[in-house]
């Protein structure tokens, strides 16, 4: 599968070109900021009427990276919804489909900006998850180490292409937004140069990956 390999606290990891994480140790699959129900929210609050087949690409790629990889621990790593709303809006079709990905596995929402709290789902919901030597948060805290959220939806450009990318250093990686309708954040921005580290890495995701040093 394509995949970049790098290594965070000691621990071996791997930057799937979908947006997901792998850690092949523990099982685990890591994707951040589905934010599931973006259409429905932006709706309700009278913005653009947009294509309600957000949710729907969002899981129907997630399927995919679970079938692929079989984790045995899921953590989704924040803004898995659009706002709680969205959440308890979400047809039961999508509900049932959610259960059935989480079938046979430890799955962790983490709460994020967007949900802060339970959305009413199966799953664990969590402010954060300490899993030594890692921390899987929502939004990154400057001087913490071993470190990997989410949060930024981060993108980089490689020649005339903008992509949502990981930003990886020795203190921390940075997932992209798994999720269909997301924007996202140039990593020139001064939330993201202040806190990476100089010489850090930009992932750009797709059908490879590429890795280039953090554009400033």
């Amino acid at each position: 599968m394509n995949g970049f390999d790098f290594t965070l606290a000691g621990v071996s990891l791997v930057a799937f070109g979908s947006g997901a994480l792998w850690w092949p140790d523990q099982r685990l699959l890591c994707v951040s900021d589905l934010h599931l129900g973006k259409s429905e929210r932006i709706a309700r609050r009278g913005g653009a009427a947009l294509p309600p087949y957000d949710t729907r690409d969002t899981l129907t790629r997630l399927a995919v990276d679970l079938t692929r990889m079989q984790p045995r621990i899921v953590i989704c790593l924040g803004d898995s919804f659009d706002d709680l709303d969205a959440a308890r809006a979400l047809p039961e079709e999508e509900r049932q489909w959610i259960a059935k990905l989480q079938a046979g596995r430890r799955w962790v929402w983490i709460e994020g900006n967007h949900d802060p709290g339970p959305a009413g789902l199966a799953g664990t919901s969590l402010a954060e998850l300490p899993l030594a030597p890692l921390s899987f948060r929502h939004i990154a805290r400057p001087g913490a180490s071993g470190e990997i959220s989410g949060h930024y939806h981060p993108k980089a450009r490689l020649a005339t292409a903008t992509r949502p990318a990981f930003l990886l250093d020795r203190d921390r990686v940075i997932l992209p937004a798994y999720g269909s309708y997301t924007g996202g954040l140039r990593t020139n921005d001064p939330a993201l140069s202040d806190l990476m580290r100089p010489e850090a890495l930009a992932l750009l995701t797709g059908a490879t990956v590429h890795a280039i040093p953090m554009p400033r």
